[in-house]
């Protein structure tokens, strides 16, 4: 084991608040946030609304939560959502839209690993067959959890497309300012073809708890009152809330930072001719890989000879590692992990 690191590449996730965030918590101005009197919290709330260019915003635990108080206040119980097979709503929010809001979720598989909009038009469902629920979202990643990012041109498609059917758009927007970075865009352009976006301050943003939903200020006023059935109505927040102004006016603007540590990785991998490596090139803070060939199914190895060196990564699932990088990464310990890498890689298939 190497005791000179360890490098945690397991998520963003894991990431640690920063001195200034620790600063800012214990300076906190705080009140009761739930009667709308927490000054901090509602500072968190108005930059929130501003940075995606929506009317209102709405602080949330987590992001699973924020997800799920969408789904909760733009659908009604037995309707459908359209949403992408392999996004967090579906497959790492515990069956959560079945409880919370009572939704089906009407699913499809990207043929690209992007969602198109020729690929959600045909599962809007249109008339009235009392057969059928009807549609009442239609629910998106970006970034996507494959470590893809979609496109401008792509988002504003389906939220016309869906408007156009009078059904809503929700972003699930945990990594939207990882997606926006990638595009050279700003986050307000990404949200502004859709209703809804909720984004994390807790993964590569450093903050320790909590999530933005955004959207109009109506949508965001039922939201509150449903935040508060969800449990989610906490009292003096601005503890938290100041780590995520932090978070929103600093953390946003070193996200290319992570993404060059994530392309040196992938490229580091490529460079073994062992690995296929997704996506290549490597678009944001994440990459997945796994062997090639004659090697293929020896990932478990992979992950057992990487933590021996002291970099840590998730177990595969379906044949893939993913690798998640982020602040607590140090820059100058990117070359020395990318050697460990190599090494790694050469040791599991001997």
């Amino acid at each position: 084991m190497n005791t000179a690191l360890p490098i945690d590449l397991r998520s963003d996730t894991v990431t640690r608040p920063t001195a200034a965030m620790r600063q800012a918590m214990y300076e906190a101005e705080v009140g009761d946030d739930v009667l709308g009197e927490d000054p901090t919290v509602n500072t968190l709330e108005q930059e929130a609304a501003e940075r995606l260019g929506k009317e209102a915003a709405l602080l949330v635990p987590s992001g699973t939560f924020g997800n799920q108080l969408a789904l909760f206040t733009h659908c009604q119980r037995g309707s459908e959502v359209v949403l992408n097979d392999e996004c967090h709503i579906v497959q790492h929010e515990a069956g959560a839209s079945a409880i919370i809001a009572g939704v089906q979720l009407r699913v499809f598989s990207p043929a690209s690993g992007v969602p198109r909009w020729e690929e959600i038009h045909p599962r809007i469902r249109v008339g009235d067959d009392i057969h059928a629920p009807s549609t009442s979202l239609v629910a998106l990643e970006n970034a996507l959890s494959n470590g893809q990012v979609m496109s401008l041109s792509e988002v504003k498609k389906i939220g016309a497309g869906a408007h156009d059917r009078e059904v809503p758009v929700h972003v699930d927007g945990a990594r939207i300012f990882n997606a926006a970075a990638s595009l050279g865009l700003e986050a307000a352009s990404l949200a502004a073809p859709v209703d809804s976006v909720m984004f994390c301050l807790s993964k590569g943003l450093c903050a320790p708890v909590g999530s933005m939903l955004t959207g109009r200020r109506e949508f965001i006023e039922l939201a509150r009152r449903r935040r508060k059935i969800m449990g989610g109505g906490m009292r003096q927040a601005g503890v938290l809330a100041a780590a995520g102004l932090v978070a929103l006016r600093q953390m946003t603007l070193r996200l290319a930072e992570d993404h060059e540590k994530a392309r040196l990785l992938g490229e580091a991998f490529a460079r073994t001719g062992l690995f296929e490596v997704s996506p290549f090139p490597v678009r944001i803070n994440m990459l997945f890989v796994r062997f090639r060939g004659e090697h293929a199914g020896r990932e478990v190895r992979l992950v057992e000879e990487l933590a021996r060196r002291g970099v840590w990564s998730s177990p595969p699932s379906d044949g893939w590692v993913r690798f998640v990088t982020h602040h607590d990464f140090p820059p100058e310990r990117v070359q020395a992990v990318c050697r460990l890498v190599e090494e790694a890689a050469v040791a599991a298939v001997a």
